[in-house]
């Protein structure tokens, strides 16, 4: 009997150059997302000093960034930081990592489809249409399943292309309303910083950094992209700077198209609408929202890939189910971690369905915030152990490292402090359970299977498993 299935083929390797691993950041990151959602909850907190929010955001994670390309650059797998970290900080920690980061990308697909869902609606809305948020998640999830398990360089090109047109037709709208609005006291009041609420600032970033969350999922593709070594951490970074870029224009431009009212900006359930209201041009909100909506699903499609090469990875090394490894035969991709995947993502949103889809956008995304910003602060961790391991450290590795940890435990503790409402309160525990239920898996693999722990730590010095350009 012939079988698509086979547990020794491999992903399908250098079938991706520099470009679709950009798209695969990109995509995780969905710009797009920010100035039409994300940002009105970062300007309710910092008002006009929102675009100096972007720009520490920027920079804290720029230093993460750093941090994962001192890893990448020297080798590359599809596990990224559960590889990573078992290689500095021993299997379990490795383990560990890998069940926060599938979290984390999973908990983000959730959270946007049920972003979809709203923009969805938007969309149609002066059609006098609506889709039923369960359909809306059903349908997009079913799409983001076939394109992922059918060929990660078709859903990589898909979504950069689809990033580039959103981010494009945004940029053009705001920068529209910011000429017919334009004022030198508007831009006076955000460049003088003297009237920034500093306590919102710092509640800000935390929100702030949440827009970028993804950045470094490009990393998950390194067993399928040419020159990994090389390009991966061009991708990371290179993404990582263009988003930071864009975020800090944007929230300048947009306070300015609002004429400076950053209340109104903050309240404001559909920004893009009132963009257009200001050019008289709310016909075009359907064509602008079904951009949004492209690039929303170009994020759910990136956090699907990036979440199955996880499991792929963790089901390799039986740190999971070991059908996660699982190659299909002809399309070479991870076809069991995907199905998996895709039907967490949507079944988180349908077992929300009665917060409704905002509430669920919310917390799915910070469930996922938490799971990043985890990781992050071990890869912080990490990277100048690593170096110093290999003989090759230096005082600014260890000052990247310390300087990445010390921001992620702040983002973390900014999350938690002042305790928000409920459910929000909840969530940093339920994260916390969800660790502790991870680390229990582990101690239970590590007494019950030790032979599959000491074959991690051999397959992560050689050149066989799921490490491949290593120096």
């Amino acid at each position: 009997m012939v079988t698509n299935i086979q547990t020794t083929q491999s992903l399908k390797g250098s079938s991706l150059g520099l470009m679709e691993a950009v798209g695969q950041s990109l995509a995780n990151i969905s710009p797009t997302l920010t100035p039409a959602l994300n940002m009105g909850a970062v300007v309710a907190l910092a008002g006009q000093g929102t675009w100096l929010v972007y720009v520490v955001a920027t920079i804290a994670l720029i230093i993460v960034g750093l941090n994962m390309s001192i890893l990448a650059s020297r080798f590359a797998a599809a596990g990224s930081f559960f590889v990573f970290i078992s290689r500095s900080l021993g299997p379990m920690m490795g383990g560990l990592t890998g069940w926060a980061l599938i979290l984390a990308y999973i908990g983000t697909a959730m959270a946007l489809l049920a972003g979809l869902a709203i923009f969805v609606n938007n969309t149609l809305a002066p059609l006098g249409l609506t889709i039923p948020p369960i359909v809306s998640y059903l349908i997009f999830g079913a799409l983001a399943w076939y394109l992922a398990y059918r060929d990660i360089k078709l859903s990589s090109r898909i979504s950069l292309i689809i990033e580039a047109i959103s981010v494009t037709a945004i940029s053009i709208l705001v920068f529209s309303v910011v000429g017919k609005n334009y004022s030198p006291s508007v831009i006076g009041t955000q460049i003088t910083i003297s009237a920034i609420p500093l306590k919102g600032m710092f509640e800000g970033v935390v929100l702030a950094i949440f827009s970028f969350v993804g950045f470094e999922s490009s990393v998950t593709l390194g067993k399928e992209t040419r020159d990994p070594t090389r390009n991966i951490p061009r991708a990371v970074m290179g993404s990582m700077l263009f988003a930071g870029l864009f975020f800090t224009i944007m929230a300048f431009a947009m306070i300015t198209a609002f004429k400076g009212n950053a209340t109104a900006f903050g309240n404001d359930p559909a920004p893009l609408e009132t963009l257009l209201g200001y050019l008289h041009l709310a016909f075009l909100s359907t064509p602008v929202y079904a951009i949004a909506s492209l690039s929303l699903f170009a994020c759910v499609l990136a956090s699907i890939n990036a979440g199955s090469r996880l499991l792929f990875s963790m089901g390799r090394y039986q740190f999971v189910h070991k059908s996660m490894g699982f190659v299909h035969a002809s399309h070479q991709t991870p076809h069991v971690a995907i199905t998996i995947s895709s039907v967490l993502a949507v079944l988180g949103p349908i077992f929300l369905i009665d917060k409704g889809a905002m509430n669920t956008y919310d917390i799915a995304g910070t469930i996922a915030t938490f799971g990043f910003i985890f990781v992050y602060l071990l890869v912080s961790i990490s990277a100048p152990l690593y170096l110093a391991k290999n003989r090759s450290g230096s005082m600014l590795s260890v000052l990247l490292g310390l300087i990445g940890s010390c921001l992620m435990a702040a983002a973390f503790f900014g999350s938690v402090y002042p305790v928000p409402a409920y459910p929000f309160n909840l969530l940093p525990y339920i994260f916390i359970a969800y660790l502790l239920i991870g680390m229990a898996m582990l101690f239970r693999l590590k007494y019950v299977s030790p032979a599959i722990l000491e074959r991690v730590e051999l397959d992560l010095e050689g050149n066989e498993g799921a490490i491949i350009g290593k120096k």
